[in-house]
């Protein structure tokens, strides 16, 4: 078993402080792994690694990885599943189709249909020539507005991540241009167009967004189409 190690902030008995450590957990095992019997009430570090999870309805979000094994992962999941349901899990742009075996509150275990070759998994490529992969990226369709200089485009919103947004209609003398992205309640956003092709451009924001602040966001619109599904059936 070993860690992809993320560094955080923590306090001695005597109140100084130290440098502590947060880690996403790989093991060489197959067994999807499990919470400890002892729960911590320390805070899970925003830097765990990050996945995309789809659910049987289509519907995405973004899931923080606690551990990962070659059989399965446990994640922090908000709004979870249910139990026995099929998902499929993105992860270092692989799509892995698995099951939900196991939730605790928020924390999930899903077990993949087929083990994983983890060190294809986490190099961060496909087994092809060439592949960069990218942060996970949630289609999500909303609308949007981005301000270039002086001037407003109203955009529909293709996906977003934490790093960036693809959006459409905009013009191609946006490339290289800084903008500021307003997107339903989400706070502003500042960043720069980095491409663009057909009126779709592609925006890469000059800080990552908070994974707390897209999950939330994310679950809201979740909670709220459920609400109008539930309504439309009634």
């Amino acid at each position: 078993m070993f860690s992809l190690i993320r560094r955080r902030s923590g306090k001695l008995d005597d109140g100084s402080t130290e440098a502590a450590f947060e880690s996403t957990t790989v093991s060489l095992s197959t067994a999807v792994p499990r919470p400890a019997e002892r729960r911590s009430d320390e805070r899970v570090s925003a830097m765990l690694r990050v996945g995309k999870l789809t659910m049987a309805s289509g519907e995405q979000q973004l899931i923080k990885i606690k551990n990962l094994s070659a059989g399965g992962l446990m994640a922090i999941v908000n709004p979870a599943p249910q139990i026995n349901e099929q998902v499929n899990v993105e992860l270092s742009s692989q799509k892995i189709p698995s099951s939900v075996v196991w939730i605790r509150d928020e924390t999930v275990g899903l077990k993949f249909d087929h083990n994983v070759d983890l060190g294809e998994l986490l190099a961060g490529r496909k087994p092809r020539h060439g592949f960069r992969a990218r942060p996970p990226r949630l289609e999500i369709a909303c609308k949007a507005s981005v301000r270039v200089g002086k001037l407003y485009y109203n955009v529909d919103v293709h996906d977003i991540s934490l790093g960036g947004m693809k959006v459409e209609p905009i013009e191609e003398y946006c490339v290289g241009k800084k903008v500021v992205v307003v997107v339903e309640s989400l706070r502003p956003i500042k960043g720069e167009v980095r491409w663009y092709s057909d009126r779709l451009a592609g925006i890469v924001f000059d800080k990552p967004l908070d994974f707390d602040e897209l999950a939330e966001w994310v679950g809201k619109r979740l909670e709220l189409a459920s609400l109008k599904a539930s309504y439309h059936k009634n």
